[in-house]
């Protein structure tokens, strides 16, 4: 067990949304569960801020989480009595309106909250100027620069950091309404201000840049989504997960007692592993060094992540921009019964002869889903998918054309013709687009009681950059005489997930005699062979021997971003669980 020498009890920071839609009860539950200091929610997912442009559109006073009102009116009360602060990245494109929203939520219930809110991640109006200024914008994923791009932008918003939260908090606020911060800075920033971190704390960031991490995405930490299923008792009540954060950076995970879920050095592995790339993990206050930390089960449901290094920021902060992709339309056609692959030749040509070619489109993408099954014992276990997606600046083309010329083959085409539904009218389409920005152009500014306090980048601050060393893991021989064939999932936990275009898949193993064989059989190259449909797409594969663990990046194989992709899983929650289900050679020591 873990005991506190410290000059201060840790930080309780807890968790109550992993995206904007989550369980509206959960704010609620984890204020009236257990002890908490803040109550924290994360809501802005790439394409959140797409969803929340087309709200402002439709009407300028909007275009923040309006469920983030509701969950607030709930607890805001019991939050001021018990003084737990409450953070979030809320605010999205309208943080002012939020902090009047919940204002008026104030007033209504007779309470005097003090209300800060944050902006300066706004980039649309200055995106002209940047670029004169010599900013490029270039796409993180594709090389281009978004010069190059004939797409209208609609939405550009830099990642803030904490110390805008922190400086918020310094200043009294007792509700702090983010913009488009970085995932973890809603726990950074509490933290931070809790223990009086200042810029150059480096590991105690980092360690609570790890901790925000784990918990941001809810319930992903508590037994949600995870590989060992059958590990957590029960999925009733899923409990939301809190970090026990300590001065030094280093944090307990958890969760409240008498709730669903499990929190165990794999939850937090899973879930450490998820969306990220290189083990340095970039963030506008500090490089944190994955590759450093422990991971160590600290009794039932606490699990206690410690040594975890950081170092000095990028000199960029990351922009997050949207522009208007087009329009796009999609059809399934079901195919049925023998000679599938025939079927699906005859339909794409005639539909495509019928709309004058594919040339005439901005972009077709043609995918045959298998589902079908010999000797079939159903009526649907004989079904094939002909998913057919076309996008294109003329919406009318996408729209009524393209439904119409579909429709006309009806009864003059393969046996069995028959669609999952009728297509759309061409709905517009956005592209995310990745870049990053000099941090001497970011100008954050904290509003509170009615004074704004500009809040200036690190990287504009002069400091020292100290360096770390991944930890050095010696890896035990494995003999492989005696083998035995299981699917890989039997053995390895796997975590996947959307970064923009890409897509990152984390393997992990449960013990270092596991690991050692992990990252010996899986190659690049045996990834690719195990998972065919990848081997077109560049794979970068990184090793975090520290928590036994492996993570590929697969670049582009989302195409232009969640809201634009045409696959089936336009998230790739599913990798992992694809990697697992095949079948490899193991040692039997290992089983």
């Amino acid at each position: 067990m873990v005991s506190n020498t410290l000059a201060k009890p840790p930080i309780r920071i807890a968790n109550c949304s992993g995206f904007y839609g989550d369980r509206l009860s959960a704010a609620k539950e984890m204020v009236e569960g257990g002890p908490i200091d803040v109550l924290t929610g994360d809501y802005l997912a790439e394409l959140t801020m797409a969803i929340l442009f087309n709200k402002k559109r439709q009407s300028p006073d909007q275009g923040y989480v309006g469920t983030y009102v509701k969950q607030v009116k709930e607890v805001m009360q019991l939050c001021l009595e018990k003084k737990i602060k409450l953070v979030s990245n809320a605010g999205g494109l309208n943080p002012k309106g939020m902090a009047d929203a919940l204002q008026a939520v104030a007033d209504e219930l007779g309470l005097s909250p003090k209300i800060a809110w944050i902006d300066g991640d706004d980039l649309m109006p200055h995106l002209s100027a940047l670029q004169k200024d010599g900013e490029d914008l270039v796409n993180i994923d594709t090389g281009r620069r978004l010069s190059e791009s004939n797409a209208m932008s609609v939405t550009a918003n830099a990642y803030l950091g904490c110390w805008g939260i922190k400086e918020a908090l310094d200043q009294g606020a007792d509700i702090v309404i983010c913009p488009r911060v970085t995932d973890a800075a809603v726990v950074m920033g509490p933290a931070a201000w809790y223990y009086n971190w200042q810029r150059e704390d480096y590991d105690q960031l980092a360690g609570s840049v790890a901790a925000g991490h784990v918990i941001e995405c809810g319930t992903q930490a508590t037994g949600g989504n995870y590989s060992f299923f059958r590990e957590v008792p029960s999925f009733e009540n899923m409990g939301f997960p809190l970090a026990e954060i300590f001065e030094d950076g280093s944090s307990i995970i958890t969760k409240h007692k008498n709730t669903g879920g499990i929190v165990s050095v794999g939850t937090v592995k899973a879930q450490l592993l998820y969306e990220i790339g290189p083990p340095e993990y970039l963030n506008p206050d500090v490089t944190s060094h994955f590759d450093t930390l422990t991971l160590t089960q600290d009794g039932d449901d606490r699990v206690l992540i410690s040594g975890c290094k950081g170092s000095a920021p990028p000199p960029s902060h990351k922009v997050c921009i949207n522009t208007l992709g087009g329009f796009r339309n999609d059809a399934e056609f079901i195919l049925t019964g023998l000679d599938i692959e025939e079927k699906a030749l005859i339909v794409e040509k005639e539909l495509f002869n019928n709309l004058g070619g594919k040339e005439q489109f901005d972009a077709v993408e043609v995918q045959l889903v298998r589902f079908d099954k010999p000797s079939p014992k159903t009526n649907e276990e004989a079904f094939a998918y002909l998913r057919v997606t076309v996008k294109s600046s003329n919406q009318n083309l996408v729209g009524r054309m393209f439904s119409a010329k579909l429709v006309e083959l009806s009864l003059a085409s393969i046996p069995g013709f028959n669609l999952t539904g009728m297509p759309g009218k061409g709905d517009p389409y956005i592209i995310y687009w990745p870049a990053l920005v000099g941090s001497q152009h970011i100008n954050e500014v904290v509003h509170f009681n009615d004074q704004t306090t500009a809040v200036v980048p690190t990287q504009c601050i002069e400091h020292e950059k100290p360096k770390v060393v991944a930890s050095i893991i010696e890896l035990p021989e494995i003999s492989k005489q005696d083998m035995q064939s299981v699917p890989l999932g039997r053995i390895f936990g796997t975590r996947s997930g959307d970064k923009g275009g890409c897509a990152n898949l984390g393997v992990w193993a449960t013990s270092l005699e596991a690991y050692s064989f992990l990252s010996e059989y899986l190659s690049v190259d045996k990834l690719k062979q195990l998972l065919p449909d990848l081997s077109q797409y560049e794979i970068v594969r990184y090793e975090l021997a520290n928590i036994h663990a492996l993570n590929f990046f697969v670049k582009d194989v989302l195409g232009q971003g969640v809201a634009s992709s045409s696959r089936i899983d336009r998230q790739a929650k599913t990798l992992g669980e694809y990697l697992g289900v095949q079948s490899i050679e193991v040692p039997k020591s290992i089983v």
